[in-house]
């Protein structure tokens, strides 16, 4: 049985990816300290999952715990080994994730993002484990607002936050003997088998809406502020600006189903392990764009409630488009979003209107 550490197991992302994992028959070490995510989440996953409840039980070996901590992490690959599972390879959501509180706390975004890596990596080599899956973001970018973004585009990222990624993504392709990040694959001389995954703009949740994107304070992302609008707990959205070189002058993001890019870490796992040492470095986007009033709009439409928005400033670090080329990830992955902007839409309030409180 292939055994997996996965760091952030209880955010967004790293619920979603561990339910896939789970049904796909993986042992997985689950680590989380819950700053800002709920233990709530895992126990829902295992009730979600095709296993038994014995079956789950066995399979998922949950830690409070911080990804800072070498002792931690390194009794976790003990403990792994002495019941004869042995953690082979690491999937790391773990980190601080907001653009906006990245400008004002950006020595925490530096010791949790690049901090928080540097000593995973470091138990991961005393341990002899050298194949990992990481959670970059799109942020790593120049903004690029004439056209789709292709993994060889110039790596500027204009906050904190997408520095801290782009400087993990630099790290990883040093420990692994490549020459850049400016390519979609390339061979590792030092037997290591990496896939940076530059997500775009996760969003929705699980149809059955049991788990999904539990912000504990302010959210950050626009389903989840549209999603406390519609559930009352605010009167109004804002919009961040209605003067972008767009359209309709709001910003162009490209939305792609969690499930889709819970089911793209899968993906890039099984390629890894499959395959011959390397890194790979992955857009995972569904290659369209949608603009802020008309997410607003098919959120309304597709759910029937009225989203009432104002227009505000601009905050900083916002672009006008974003928008992915997701071709490599067909190409060497095999993947490609299958989900529509509606069902994005759909299952995002499915989750709110079941969970008006989240996971309380």
């Amino acid at each position: 049985m292939k055994c997996i550490l996965v760091t952030g197991a209880a955010g967004f992302i790293g619920s979603h990816t561990t339910l896939v994992l789970l049904n796909a028959g993986y042992k997985l070490y689950l680590l989380d300290n819950f700053s800002n995510s709920s233990p709530i989440a895992l126990s829902r996953v295992a009730k979600l999952s095709s296993l038994s409840k014995k079956e789950a039980q066995e399979r998922i070996s949950i830690i409070d715990g911080d990804v800072r901590d070498f002792s931690l992490l390194d009794n976790v690959f003990s403990t792994s080994k002495r019941n004869g599972e042995r953690i082979n390879s690491v999937i790391h959501f773990a980190g601080l994730k907001a653009v906006g509180e990245s400008f004002e706390k950006s020595l925490d975004y530096w010791d949790n993002n690049v901090g928080g890596t540097i000593t995973l990596l470091k138990v991961m080599v005393k341990n002899s484990c050298r194949n990992i899956v990481f959670s970059s973001s799109a942020t790593v970018y120049r903004p690029k607002n004439e056209a789709a973004l292709i993994e060889t585009d110039p790596i500027s990222p204009i906050n904190p936050y997408g520095i801290t990624k782009a400087t993990i993504e630099k790290m990883l392709a040093d420990i692994g003997g490549c020459q850049s990040t400016a390519s979609a694959q390339q061979n590792s001389s030092k037997g290591w088998r990496i896939a940076c995954l530059r997500y775009f703009n996760p969003a929705g949740a699980h149809p059955s809406g049991e788990i999904g994107e539990n912000p504990k304070n302010i959210p950050n992302n626009l389903l989840p502020l549209i999603n406390q609008v519609g559930i009352g707990r605010n009167k109004s959205l804002t919009v961040f600006g209605n003067d972008w070189p767009t359209p309709d002058g709001t910003g162009i993001r490209d939305y792609v189903h969690v499930m889709d890019i819970a089911e793209g870490h899968k993906a890039a796992l099984d390629i890894l392990l499959s395959s011959k040492p390397q890194l790979l470095i992955m857009n995972l986007g569904s290659g369209k764009g949608t603009s802020v009033l008309k997410l607003i709009h098919i959120f309304e439409v597709t759910n029937g409630i009225k989203i009432p928005y104002e227009i505000g400033k601009r905050r900083e670090g916002d672009s006008a488009i974003s928008l992915a080329d997701p071709s490599q990830a067909l190409k060497y992955l095999q993947w490609e979003a299958k989900r529509s902007i509606e069902d994005i839409c759909r299952d995002a309030w499915n989750w709110q209107y079941k969970n008006p409180i989240g996971y309380l």
